[in-house]
C-alpha cells in the first residue's frame, strides 16, 4: 500500500485529551479533577473497545463465572465493563460516589482515594446485542458533590436532578468506536484511531436539526401504548400531508440516539402497560442523553415535562423518554397534551 492510500499523519490533530485540557484551561481556578475523571473513563473505553473487538475470539460472549481451556475464569463482557469502569474511576482520585447498572447499591470510594464528582454510568449499554455482533456502547454522566459535610456521604448526594450534570457522554462500539461528550458547552464527537491509540476529534460541534424525517422506537410494545403515543405513531406513518416518516430502531439506545444526533428525527422509550413508569433507567441512560441532545440543540422530554428536570428518588428510577429533534420532540408533547386527564 502507497503512502497516498494511507493518507499522510495529521501531526497537530485534536485529541479527546488535547481538547480536555484546552476547557480546563478557559475556566479560572480549575483544579483538573474533570479533566482527570475524563481521561479514566476514556481509558476505560479504550479497554472496553478492545475487548468488544476480541469478544468472539476469547469467548467473553459466555456466562459470567465459566472459565476457558486453561482453567482461567472467563468474565462475561458486560462483567468486564462494569469492572473495568470501577476501578479506573476508584484510582482516578476524582470520584467519591459511583453508581452502576451493574451493581445494585451505590459504590462508596474509599476515603482516602475520595474526590468530589459523582459518576452514574451505563458500563455496557445494549449488551443482549453482544452475540449477534449489533452495535453497543457506555453511558455517564458526571455529578460534582453538594454534601456540606465532606466526612458523611450517603446515597442522597447521587440524586440530583439532570440540570446540575457538568459532563455527559457515550461511547459507541461499532463500525469505529467514538466517543461523544459534553462539558456543558459544546457536543463534540472523538473517533478511536487505532494506529495511535487515541481518540481523535472528527465530529466538532454536534447539532441536531429542528426537525427529521425518522423515527424510532419498538413497535412491537404498540398494544401496550398510552394513547398519546399510538396517535403520535400513527401520525407519522400516514401523514395527512407530506412523506411519511421512515422507522429505523436498532434496539441499542447508544446506537439509536447517535444515529438521531446525526440525522435528526426522534427516539422514543415511552411508558406500557407492563412498565407505567418507562423502562430506561433515568440516572445512567435518560438524564446524560437528554443533556447532549440538548447541548446539540435538541430536546428531550418523558412527554410532559423536561427529562433532565426530574428530580430522582431513586439511582435505579426509570422514565418514559422522548428525545431528538425539537419539532418532533414538540409535537409528541402535543399529543400527551391532548390525552392528560
Amino acid at each position: 500500500m502507497s503512502r497516498s492510500d494511507t493518507g499522510p499523519i495529521d501531526t497537530n490533530c485534536m485529541t479527546l485529551t488535547r481538547y480536555v485540557l484546552a476547557e480546563q484551561r478557559k475556566i479560572p481556578g480549575a483544579t483538573g479533577d474533570l479533566s482527570q475523571l475524563l481521561n479514566s473513563i476514556q481509558s476505560a473505553v479504550k479497554a472496553i473497545s478492545s475487548a468488544v473487538r476480541r469478544a468472539g475470539i476469547h469467548h467473553l460472549f459466555g456466562v459470567a463465572g465459566s472459565t476457558n481451556t486453561t482453567g482461567d475464569e472467563v468474565k462475561k463482557l458486560d462483567v468486564l465493563a462494569n469492572e473495568l469502569f470501577i476501578n479506573l474511576l476508584r484510582s482516578s482520585y476524582t470520584t467519591c460516589l459511583l453508581v452502576s447498572e451493574e451493581n445494585e447499591t451505590v459504590i462508596e470510594v474509599e476515603t482516602e482515594r475520595q474526590g468530589k464528582y459523582i459518576v452514574c454510568f451505563d458500563p455496557l449499554d445494549g449488551s443482549s446485542n453482544i452475540d449477534c455482533l449489533v452495535s453497543i456502547g457506555s453511558i455517564f454522566g458526571v455529578w460534582r458533590r453538594k454534601a456540606a459535610d465532606e466526612s458523611q456521604l450517603s446515597i442522597a448526594d447521587a440524586l440530583q436532578s439532570g440540570r446540575e450534570m457538568v459532563a455527559a457522554g457515550y461511547a459507541l462500539y461499532g463500525s469505529a468506536t467514538m466517543m461523544v461528550i459534553t462539558t456543558g458547552g459544546a457536543v463534540n464527537g472523538f473517533m478511536l484511531d487505532p494506529g495511535i491509540g487515541e481518540f481523535v476529534l472528527t465530529d466538532p460541534d454536534i447539532t441536531i436539526r429542528s426537525r427529521g424525517t425518522t423515527y424510532s422506537l419498538n413497535e412491537g410494545h404498540e398494544g401496550a401504548w398510552d394513547e398519546a403515543v399510538r396517535e403520535y405513531v400513527k401520525s407519522k406513518k400516514y401523514p395527512k400531508s407530506g412523506k411519511p416518516y421512515g422507522a429505523r430502531y436498532i434496539g441499542s439506545m447508544v446506537a439509536d440516539v447517535h444515529r438521531t444526533l446525526k440525522y435528526g428525527g426522534i427516539f422514543m422509550y415511552p411508558a406500557t402497560k407492563d412498565a407505567p413508569k418507562g423502562k430506561l433507567r433515568l440516572m445512567y441512560e435518560c438524564n446524560p442523553m437528554a443533556l447532549l441532545v440538548v447541548k446539540a440543540g435538541g430536546a428531550a422530554s418523558t412527554g410532559l415535562m423536561p427529562v433532565l428536570d426530574i428530580k430522582p428518588n431513586n439511582i435505579h428510577q426509570r422514565s418514559p423518554i422522548f428525545l431528538g429533534s425539537t419539532e418532533d420532540v414538540k409535537d409528541v408533547e402535543e399529543f400527551f397534551q391532548k390525552y392528560k386527564h
